[in-house]
């Protein structure tokens, strides 16, 4: 072991640095990568905490996360992590999640998980059922005059098309209002949901391309997958971790020592000078902390920036000595939500739901309703809270009410507890409650955003050994960023290895 260390510090030139601006989980997965191939990393966080928009909170017995509540293991990149961190045995997968509620004239109705489900639902009038599986007959071409510019049609816009308004109203809006704290007219097709998008340009029909991408996945998997068939068949859906989603952020940070993780760290500048010469990076990052205001500089290879691109535009980036100008980077439109925790003890809900949660369609504010939506948390999960009593997250904001989003904790407490009341039964004040409110809870897909992926092509061509990861790119989803932030990883580390290569011929010549 001691040899190993004392060649390290021998020859320091070999050793590459990796500068990853932002401690959520894309800028932490993507550090844990790089140091678990040999990098030397620092992650510069301007907040005084690492995580982002992984927070829990334990009060008193209660555990609630106030960002992120679940997340999916369908990227690859998620399940390489979880194995290697050894974060298997603190899974915590919710109990019944497959049930989850939609309301319908202002009470919650089950969603359907399956087509016959489906069908005896009474989510959805006749005639839409029908129209679902009809679709693959009976769908809609795009507009000719939409054709010309499709890559504007909303995500309301396409399944309309193919499924009616109703779809639209009482599947596609809450779950959205959910997920992204959106509606479907603001929101792009083409980037909130490209795998459909696809499907439809190959196959025309959603429901057909579905039915047939399926069958025809199945009989490719067949030929050579006896060795994944052994691997331990894992339960599907969503899951959390034991102690809330943070889990997984300090479990990455636990990863890095002290001095590779800086806390409450601003970015002030960062200047791109190729140096053939020198084998010491080409990027220098300067920062400063909240306590010491002096900067400090330090020498990378590389750059992972997984900040809101609200803040790149503020920082200073210079190339060879010139700055270099951000203002082709678009503004981002971003959505507010505030999270509400409530407990109300057991006997004081009458009509208490087994499940998920429930999510509000927009058209039922109508009936009074005025929450997206409220995760039943303690039900999901009952380590969250005392025998006696039931916890719920509830979500305000997005799109639908972004002046509520704001609201204070008194008028925020009368409107989760008349939706709570309604939907649930819950009678009375809530004994505990706790509000947080994310300002940018998530950019919005919308549909100009398509400059925005632009525009991050743009920095990351001019920019050499600079990469962008994080939910403004590729996704929302926890799973996503942390996909995002790995991918980055690995075009750093192609990048270094080529750059390497290319200096030594350099200096050969």
């Amino acid at each position: 072991m001691g040899m190993a260390s004392s060649t390290k510090q021998d020859k320091p030139s070999s050793v590459k640095r990796v500068a990853v601006i932002g401690a959520g989980v894309s800028g932490l997965a993507a550090a844990y990568k790089l140091k678990s191939c040999g990098f030397d990393v620092t992650v510069f966080e301007a907040e005084g905490r690492a995580g982002g928009k992984l927070r829990s909170i334990s009060h008193n017995g209660l555990i609630w996360d106030e960002g992120a509540n679940s997340m999916t293991e369908s990227e690859v990149e998620v399940q390489d992590l979880l194995d290697n961190l050894g974060l298997r045995d603190k899974q915590q997968y919710p109990i019944s999640q497959s049930k989850r509620y939609v309301v319908r004239n202002g009470q919650p109705v089950l969603i359907p998980t399956n087509p016959i489900a489906l069908i005896t639902s009474n989510i959805l009038s006749t005639q839409s059922k029908f129209q679902i599986f009809l679709e693959p007959f009976m769908w809609k071409k795009r507009n000719s005059k939409i054709a010309d510019d499709q890559t504007q049609e909303s995500v309301g816009g396409f399944f309309q098309r193919h499924f009616g308004k109703e779809v639209v109203d009482y599947l596609i809006d809450p779950f959205l209002g959910g997920t992204s704290a959106a509606d479907p007219e603001s929101l792009s097709m083409q980037h909130s949901f490209p795998e459909l998008w696809t499907l439809e340009n190959r196959f025309g029909s959603v429901v057909g391309g579905l039915i047939q991408s399926k069958l025809f996945s199945k009989k490719d998997k067949s030929g050579g997958t006896k060795g994944s068939v052994e691997k331990k068949k894992r339960p599907r859906g969503s899951f959390s971790f034991q102690g809330g989603m943070q889990t997984l952020a300090d479990t990455l940070c636990k990863e890095l020592d002290k001095d590779e993780l800086k806390l409450s760290s601003k970015i002030l500048s960062l200047s791109y000078d190729h140096n053939v010469k020198s084998l010491t990076g080409n990027w220098t990052v300067s920062s400063a902390t909240n306590s010491d205001k002096n900067s400090h500089g330090l020498s990378v290879d590389a750059v992972i920036m997984t900040a809101p691109l609200c803040n790149v535009k503020e920082m200073e980036i210079t190339k060879r000595g010139t700055l270099f100008p951000l203002n082709f980077l678009p503004e981002v439109t971003y959505l507010p939500l505030t999270v509400v925790i409530t407990t109300f003890k057991k006997e004081n809900v009458k009509k208490p739901l087994e499940g998920f949660g429930v999510l509000v369609p927009s058209v039922e504010q109508k009936n009074g309703l005025k929450t997206l939506g409220t995760l039943f948390s303690s039900m999901l999960f009952p380590d969250r809270a005392p025998n006696d009593l039931h916890l719920y997250t509830t979500f305000v904001g997005g799109t639908r009410n972004k002046e509520l989003a704001y609201a204070s904790t008194d008028e925020l407490k009368q409107v989760v507890s008349a939706d709570l009341k309604q939907l649930l039964g819950a009678e009375g004040e809530p004994d505990f409650i706790n509000r947080f409110t994310w300002k940018k809870a998530f950019p919005l897909y919308g549909r100009n955003y398509h400059l925005v992926m632009e525009a991050i092509e743009t920095m990351e061509k001019n920019l050499p050994g600079f990469f962008y990861a994080g939910n403004h790119k590729g996704g929302l989803s926890v799973g996503k960023a942390i996909a995002s932030g790995c991918k980055a990883a690995d075009l750093v580390i192609s990048y270094l290895d080529t750059s390497s290569d290319q200096n030594r011929t350099d200096m050969e010549k």
